[in-house]
């Protein structure tokens, strides 16, 4: 599997083919591909003597499609080389690029194909063994350099300043190379280089046979990339060429049109494998944009909640040191101030700013799922807490408490501010929904043992109640039934449940109104 980085994306050159290693089916499939090569050079063997005759759209046809495929190839090797900055990519890209731009001097210079004649047919092979020598040398370079890379990034600047000069370079050589092969048939004394290439056919066989053989067995060696498999794979392409052309030493026989077939076919191959990673990694990265946009999305509106939900929780206690800091004033303002009265009043505000901080406390360890805050609790405690943190709403509200509290109820493990909050929520909600009560507002609280491992809490109101409708939805992030609501109350009561592995669910009264309910288990000691 690709590597990732410290960031968990992945590594860019573990994702191309230059550097990313091979699985064992592609292996599988290259050693596949290799054996029917050797398979059709083998059957081919008995029969590459055998005269086909002159086919004049064979040469065009061959030179057209090496170009283009020639051309691609180099392509797309530039690109990997311009994310990968390996000099062995920039070896064996520049020589597809110089494997292309040679067939056009090769076909325009085939002997039978503007007629025949002594110089065309020089020059002819001159282009043709500067071609297999280039071609390769740059398969030589690649192996000899692809273990010794710069460990340092270049500057975009130079990258495209070496595509560039590369692309020249390959040009200059060319230009050099056709004039040295169109002038070699008039000027023989006064080009002593090209007499070394006038010697004898089976000598510069024997040579590129000897050559190609190298980069072979080091790419074998060397084997560490998906790049290197399909380079082998070129490379056994060019070798059955090379073979069957020494072997039939002429031109017009089945060997020497099957030999430029399969290196024609190798090539296909190697583009084909190039062009496939290519639309992989272009969906791949097409994933991981859209995978991040969704992960940025998430996390602003993971932003938004988190501080819509600290303003929620905020919301009472700051409140409450608002209406004790009002009554405190009222108390003092007096003609004979109420100094107990005040006193109180600043015990409240005290206590509220109090809760306020370990609100936030409760809310950073909810968000990290930190559980050292947990300790046994008695809910029968807890919900007295409650009520006497609410008591002043309470009268405020004229609402009567009904408490059914069982004394036998076994203790549980949780976070006392956390279980807190959802009372605190439960009991404000249902304040809030029987406010607008013609019928006595009775606030009903019962904690009892669920089974013999759990513990019941509810909360009832003689509110409206909720409309079934909604009723699957009132725990919903952002769902709220009240004009001024956000949302957020019964979800964090919710998740703050379900993180105590306990379920908070909902029901209508027996006399209207709704029944909230969670069941927590039970902290029973071995």
């Amino acid at each position: 599997m690709p590597a990732r980085g410290a960031t968990g994306a992945l590594n860019e050159q573990q994702v191309l083919l230059a550097a990313l290693p091979p699985s064992v089916s592609q292996k599988r499939i290259v050693l596949a591909v290799v054996l029917v090569l050797l398979a059709a050079f083998c059957a081919t063997l008995p029969f590459a003597t055998v005269p086909v005759g002159y086919v004049r759209e064979f040469i065009p046809a061959y030179a057209t499609a090496m170009f283009v495929i020639s051309s691609i190839t180099s392509a797309l090797l530039f690109v990997q080389f311009s994310v990968v900055q390996s000099r062995a990519l920039l070896a064996i890209a520049v020589g597809y690029l110089f494997s292309a731009v040679m067939t056009v001097p090769w076909a325009l210079t085939f002997p039978d194909l503007f007629g025949e004649t002594d110089m065309t047919s020089t020059t002819w092979g001159l282009l043709s063994r500067l071609w297999h020598l280039g071609f390769t040398l740059s398969f030589i370079g690649y192996a000899l350099l692809k273990d010794d890379d710069a460990t340092q990034r270049w500057p975009r600047r130079s990258v495209s300043f070496v595509l560039l000069l590369s692309a020249a370079a390959v040009l200059a050589v060319l230009d050099n190379i056709a004039w040295l092969a169109t002038t070699s048939g008039s000027m023989p004394s006064a080009l002593p280089v090209s007499m070394l290439f006038e010697r004898s056919q089976t000598y510069w066989n024997g040579v590129l046979l000897l050559l190609t053989l190298l980069p072979l067995a080091l790419l074998w060696s060397k084997r560490r990339s998906v790049l290197d498999l399909w380079l082998i794979v070129a490379i056994c392409g060019l070798l059955i060429e090379l073979c069957l052309i020494s072997l039939v030493g002429r031109r017009y026989v089945v060997g020497w049109y099957a030999g430029r077939a399969y290196f024609l076919i190798s090539s296909t191959l190697v583009l084909a494998v190039l062009l496939s990673e290519t639309a992989l990694l272009y969906a791949r990265l097409a994933r991981s944009v859209v995978a991040q946009s969704r992960e940025r999305e998430a996390r602003l509106m993971t932003m938004d909640v988190l501080s819509a939900s600290i303003a929620h929780e905020m919301n009472q206690p700051l409140a409450s040191i608002v209406t004790s800091t009002d009554a405190a004033s009222r108390w003092l303002g007096r003609p004979t101030p109420d100094v107990e009265e005040v006193k109180a009043a600043l015990k409240q505000i005290r206590n509220s700013a109090y809760r306020a901080r370990d609100l936030i406390g409760s809310i950073r360890a909810m968000v990290k799922r930190d559980g050292q805050n947990r300790t046994r609790l008695d809910l029968n405690e807890l919900v007295r807490e409650v009520l006497a943190l609410l008591g002043r709403d309470l009268q405020r509200n004229r609402i009567s408490v009904e408490l059914e509290l069982d004394e036998g109820v076994p203790p549980v493990k949780g976070d006392r501010i956390q279980l807190q909050q959802v009372l605190v929520n439960l009991i404000t909600n249902a304040m809030e929904a029987m406010a607008e009560n013609k019928r006595p507002r009775i606030l009903r609280i019962k904690c009892a043992t669920h089974d013999p491992n759990g513990v019941t809490v509810s909360v009832a109101d003689t509110g409206p109640g909720i409309d079934p409708a909604v009723a699957n939805r009132i725990f919903n992030p952002l769902f709220t039934t009240k004009s001024s609501g956000m949302g957020l109350g019964l979800a964090i009561c919710r998740s703050i449940i379900e993180g105590h592995d306990g379920r908070l669910s909902v029901s209508p009264g027996a006399e209207g109104g709704s029944v909230f309910q969670f069941v927590l288990p039970a902290d029973i000691a071995p």
